[in-house]
């Protein structure tokens, strides 16, 4: 028996109580849910001239599910080098780091940063600066001794308030219009995206979902933990350092087109884990997809054109995701 089916035989399919719900149905049910919130989200509220709202509609769908499968595919890969379900990319600093690269950007190149490099090279620069920085960390982190989870999350944690001091004494002593144009990209924003950047942002996240199917079945292996993988004929640092450099080329690609997201992909991954019922990567990786898709358009439509708010739909998510993150620690800690 190969080391995927001995992983499968040895991981329960099912979890949380749901030892009777079809994985398969979820799946179905989650795909109807994605598609009948996309529809939605085209359709309801348009009135005149149909061709220009579709087309300006389909551009924001389109960032909001290319961003939503990255960011889900990222953490629930992430869960799985880590073996640990509270960590997420963004719990580490990455969203600190983000903000830091665009605030240096600003102070060193000023406005013209943002208005006169085209948006293609600032993009690639943003996401080389964000890997260059972001790999060699995590590894270190995931890849060097046996560290415990609250030594992970502390070095997570101090590297990300670094990061965000010196954010706040640069945004402290630049100019004001300067300050203006770089609060504009530090928010999520999924209405404003540039459709050059969605394309290259599409097919990286396109290339990277496919590689990483592929390694679906060793995914499985390696969340077992670090002996138990290598037991079984997993190279377990080679492994997770492709798939370390997999998450970070999905967060840096996602959050360079939109701003941040911190707490998003730990909610879709935890809301997929739930219904799913399953640890198979087969399994939680589309079902994580097809979470944040609906997520993300599906709230828009509610927040937008049922409750007619105008404001980001981000700042719910941050809430409902940070929420959880605490509830997640707290039942951590008393376990």
């Amino acid at each position: 028996m190969s080391a995927p089916d001995l992983a499968h035989a040895g991981t329960p399919t099912t979890e949380h109580g749901s030892r009777h719900r079809s994985p398969t149905r979820v799946l179905a049910l989650l795909a109807t849910l994605a598609l009948a919130s996309c529809a939605a989200y085209l359709t309801l509220g348009v009135r005149g001239n149909w061709a220009f709202v579709l087309e300006r509609r389909a551009t924001t769908l389109a960032t909001m599910a290319v961003v939503g499968v990255a960011i889900a595919v990222a953490t629930v890969l992430f869960h799985a080098v880590t073996a640990n379900r509270i960590l997420t990319p963004s719990v580490m600093g990455f969203d600190a780091l983000y903000v830091l690269v665009q605030t240096v950007a600003v102070v060193v190149g000023g406005t013209l940063w943002t208005s006169q490099v085209g948006p293609l090279p600032r993009f690639a620069l943003e996401t080389l600066i964000m890997l260059v920085v972001a790999v060699p960390v995590m590894r270190w982190l995931v890849l060097g001794e046996r560290r415990s989870t609250d030594l992970v999350v502390l070095t997570g944690l101090v590297a990300g308030g670094v990061f965000r001091a010196v954010s706040s004494f640069l945004q402290r002593v630049m100019d004001p219009t300067e300050f203006v144009v770089l609060q504009d990209r530090l928010f999520a924003d999924f209405s404003s995206s540039e459709p050059a950047l969605l394309g290259v942002t599409t097919l990286v996240v396109a290339l990277v979902a496919a590689a990483v199917w592929r390694l679906r079945a060793t995914l499985d292996v390696l969340a077992l933990g670090r002996d138990l993988a290598t037991t079984l004929g997993v190279d377990h640092a080679r492994t997770t350092l492709a798939v370390l450099v997999a998450v970070t080329l999905l967060v840096s690609v996602s959050t360079s087109l939109v701003g941040p997201t911190t707490f998003f992909g730990l909610l879709v991954a935890h809301l997929a884990y739930r219904l799913v019922g399953s640890h198979r990567h087969t399994l939680t990786l589309p079902a994580a997809s097809l979470a944040a898709i609906t997520a993300l358009v599906g709230g828009q439509v509610v927040f937008e054109r049922l409750l007619g708010f105008d404001g980001s739909l981000s700042i719910v998510v941050e809430l409902l995701g940070g929420l959880l993150f605490l509830a997640l620690c707290v039942r951590r800690t008393r376990a």
